[in-house]
């Protein structure tokens, strides 16, 4: 099942979904953009916990995805939600400790659209997408480089099911 009209849907988890999911949204949504997909493919971000609920994602995020092209504009924090596991194709975790929060939220049917978002990565380098917060800009550099990466190898298992 899919989000509203679309055919496929992703949602991109982190802990508060104001750096890491939001970029992942940001940049997928451009993809399919650019890949004509736009009313196909439907991506969201959500967080696993409530910090920052109805907050717009970090600046510095929104900055570095900005010099890159991509918008995070108009995105506000939420949390995962149990209709979410029922809505979703895709739903795609930053780290270890997200993805086993999702498990643990998620009906056991669920857990197979659950997964790391950098098993998709062509690049073998890590096995997740570190928290930029309480770090500098090269972070959220560094997040864009990953996300960049994986997002096009999600695109391409999202054109799978088209």
């Amino acid at each position: 099942m899919s989000s509203g009209t679309a055919e496929v849907s992703v949602l991109f988890v982190c802990m508060g979904n104001i750096c890491r999911s939001p970029t992942a949204e940001g940049v997928f949504r451009q993809l399919v953009d650019d890949a004509g997909l736009g009313g196909r493919v439907h991506a969201d971000s959500a967080g696993t916990h409530a910090y920052h609920t109805g907050n717009s994602p970090d600046h510095r995020a929104a900055e570095a995805a900005e010099r890159r092209g991509y918008s995070l504009a108009g995105m506000h924090a939420r949390r995962v939600n149990s209709m979410d596991f029922e809505t979703f194709d895709f739903i795609v975790a930053m780290d270890d400790e997200n993805l086993m929060n999702l498990r643990d939220m998620a009906e056991p049917e669920h857990h197979n659209k659950i997964q790391l978002f950098l098993e998709f990565s062509e690049s073998a380098e890590l096995r997740e997408v570190p928290d930029p917060y309480y770090g500098g800009s090269s972070g959220f550099e560094r997040v864009l480089d990953l996300v960049e990466n994986a997002s096009q190898a999600l695109l391409a298992s999202v054109k799978e099911k088209l």
